[in-house]
């Protein structure tokens, strides 16, 4: 099932959710998504709308290519990390509130259960995930910016985190490292 996008994987889960409920055998929708992961050969949903999504930007972007002749870019990531984040509103806060990403979906198989999210800013796609095996705390991840001097401004002048973290300039460029509130480390880049 190439270049599968989520929205096609969710219809599959309400189509056999259907039929089994039909049938006499009720299952939940998220019963119904881990089902069709399996089908799909992933280990559970959030894995499968991880890469469902993945191969629908690659695809994408081999398309434009193919148009355009043009090399992939920012915009249409082909790699999206994982970072481990704990339950509760932090996550959103930092990644939303204060670093200034935009929050794509989130997605919880019911209520109680751990949120896995998608967060994007400037080209950069990020997931956010509370479950455990996802992902390990104190991960870093490189992002490239625009002008990471300016972001390190903002980010100082905002009293949401009071962080003092400063630029450390390299001859390959110009790097801020922002902590979040769950060990992981974010490196800003400028060239």
């Amino acid at each position: 099932m190439a270049a599968t996008e989520p929205d096609r994987a969710k219809a599959m889960a309400r189509r056999l959710r259907a039929r089994m409920d039909a049938d006499g055998i009720p299952i939940t929708h998220s019963h119904a998504l881990e089902l069709v992961a399996a089908a799909l050969g992933h280990r559970d949903w959030n894995t499968a709308a991880a890469a469902l999504s993945a191969e629908t930007r690659a695809a994408s972007t081999d398309s434009e290519n193919r148009e355009t002749d043009a090399t992939p870019s920012v915009s249409h990531p082909v790699t999206v990390p994982i970072l481990r984040t704990f339950p509760g509103e932090e996550a959103e806060r930092f990644y939303v509130g204060y670093l200034g990403f935009q929050l794509d979906w989130e997605h919880r198989f019911d209520d109680g259960m751990p949120l896995y999210r998608q967060v994007s800013r400037e080209g950069c796609v990020l997931h956010l995930s509370e479950h455990h095996g996802d992902a390990t705390p104190g991960s870093a991840v490189r992002i490239r910016v625009a002008d990471v001097h300016a972001l390190q401004r903002r980010l100082e002048a905002d009293p949401l985190y009071p962080l003092r973290i400063g630029v450390t300039v390299q001859e390959w460029g110009a790097d801020l490292v922002v902590p979040d509130p769950f060990g992981n480390r974010l490196v800003f880049h400028t060239p």
